[in-house]
Formats: structure tokens, C-alpha cells, sequence
């Protein structure tokens, strides 16, 4: 099976801090793949290239078999991956509503669109409570109220909503348990099983080893601005995992 997206000798330096070092990554169709590493072995630098949120000096990235050169965010988006970011980006005093659309606002059609740049308020309305219904959401019962209302998981939970809303081929996710409880982290494990039962492949990047063994398909230990190695959550333990990270252990494959 090929990989959704894949990554060869990604490359990427700070001045003498080589944060990529001829780094590999393979994302299969719908599987979670979680991302794990100690702090400063790479992983925001390796999710940053692939995102377009930072462009690698060497090294290649296809998405369906296809190689694509992202220059911003934005390239990435509209190529369909999606990105939730630990601090989620998301506008507090602005609605739910409008944090979902915002940066493709649907403007009503004909002229009051096109040439008085008039949103559509109420499609988008409706197209957030679809989206938020389809991912068990609606005990936000107001889709025009503030996001700084929300609690933590009702915020994470309105993040994932937006990138499986627009997201289709590729989510991926950052730290989206770190900053909630026990039982909003169960609420966003669920979400993320829900999306992935959509067919959508899922990227995780998280430090919460229990949830990366009950939710990943995979797992890519990334150390030292490179991949170690891939293992499989049903023949490794936390233990494991955790010694591959920090140098304590050598994986068999390496």
C-alpha cells in the first residue's frame, strides 16, 4: 500500500542546529499515526515542513504519490491537511461559527457576494452545526456564542471539528489532550476515533503515553532530527517506547 503522504531526506537547519537530519516519514491511508520523541528531538520541525509552515533546505514530500513544494500554511490547507495546533488558533471573542469559516468565509452568492462582499452567515451557521453534530458536539447548543465561553474540551473539540470539516486528506494534531482533564481528554479521544472512522488519516503528536497506546495504529519514534524507528502499539510497551526515545534502548530494526 503506498503512503497518503510521505517524506524522504527532509533537511532543515537553524544556523548550526540541524533540526531535520535527513529525516524519513510514511503516512498510510486511514490509520492514526502518532509521533513521539523527547523535547528537542524535531517533531515540530518535522510537522512544520509538512504543514508549510517552515520550507526543508533538501528533501521531498508527496502526497498521493505526487511530490508538492508548500511555501506557507495555506498551500497546505487548500491541498487539503489540516493542522490543530497546541494553542489552536483560534479567535476567543469572535463565534463558533465564525472560528470555523475563518480565512474561507462563504459570501452569499450573485452580486451582494461578489461585488459587496457580503458573508453568508446564515450557510455558515448551518454548516458548523452539521459539522459539530456529525462529531457529537451539539452540547454547544448556541453555535453564535463566544469561544472564550467554551470550556478547554468544547475548544479542542470545535479545533478537530474545523480540520475534519476541511481537512480531506490529512489531520494533524498537536498535543490536543495537554492543557484538559481527564474527562475532556476522553471526549477529544473519542473525536479523534470518530474521525479516523471517516476514512481521514490522522497525524498525533503527544507526550500522554496511554493515550498514544489506545488510540495509534503506529507509532514513529523520532530522536536526534530523525526517525528511529516505527512500532507497533500492540507489540511494544509504554516501557519501550519510552527507552527508544530517550537512548536507553537501541530498537531491533536499528
Amino acid at each position: 500500500m503506498e503512503p497518503m503522504l510521505k517524506a524522504r531526506g527532509l533537511v532543515k537547519r537553524y544556523g548550526k542546529v540541524t533540526a531535520l537530519d535527513h529525516c524519513d516519514f510514511d503516512l498510510m491511508p486511514g490509520e492514526i499515526l502518532a509521533i513521539i520523541g523527547d523535547n528537542g528531538a524535531g517533531k515540530s520541525s518535522l510537522i512544520k515542513a509538512i504543514s508549510g509552515a517552515v520550507v526543508p533546505d533538501a528533501g521531498t514530500v508527496t502526497l498521493e504519490g505526487k511530490e508538492i513544494h508548500f511555501r506557507s500554511p495555506i498551500d497546505a490547507r487548500n491541498a487539503g491537511i489540516e493542522t490543530v495546533y497546541q494553542t489552536l488558533a483560534m479567535s476567543p471573542a469572535l463565534s463558533i461559527a465564525d472560528n470555523m469559516f475563518m480565512g474561507r468565509e462563504l459570501r452569499k452568492p450573485g452580486f451582494r457576494g461578489s461585488v459587496l462582499r457580503q458573508l453568508d452567515r446564515k450557510r455558515m451557521e448551518e454548516v458548523a452545526r452539521e459539522k459539530l453534530s456529525e462529531l457529537g458536539l451539539m452540547t454547544i447548543q448556541n453555535i453564535n456564542q463566544a469561544v472564550e465561553t467554551l470550556s478547554g474540551g468544547q475548544r479542542q473539540g470545535v479545533a478537530v471539528a474545523r480540520a475534519a470539516a476541511f481537512g480531506s486528506k490529512v489531520i494533524i494534531l498537536d498535543e490536543p489532550t495537554a492543557a484538559l482533564g481527564v474527562k475532556e481528554s476522553r471526549k477529544v479521544l473519542e473525536l479523534i476515533l470518530e474521525v479516523k472512522s471517516r476514512g481521514i488519516p490522522i497525524i498525533l503528536i503527544s507526550h500522554n503515553m496511554p493515550h498514544v497506546f489506545e488510540v495509534a495504529d503506529r507509532i514513529h519514534v523520532h530522536r536526534l532530527g530523525k526517525r528511529l524507528c516505527l512500532i507497533d502499539p500492540k507489540e511494544h510497551s509504554m516501557s519501550d517506547a519510552v527507552a527508544y526515545m530517550t537512548g536507553a534502548a537501541v530498537p531491533e530494526a536499528a
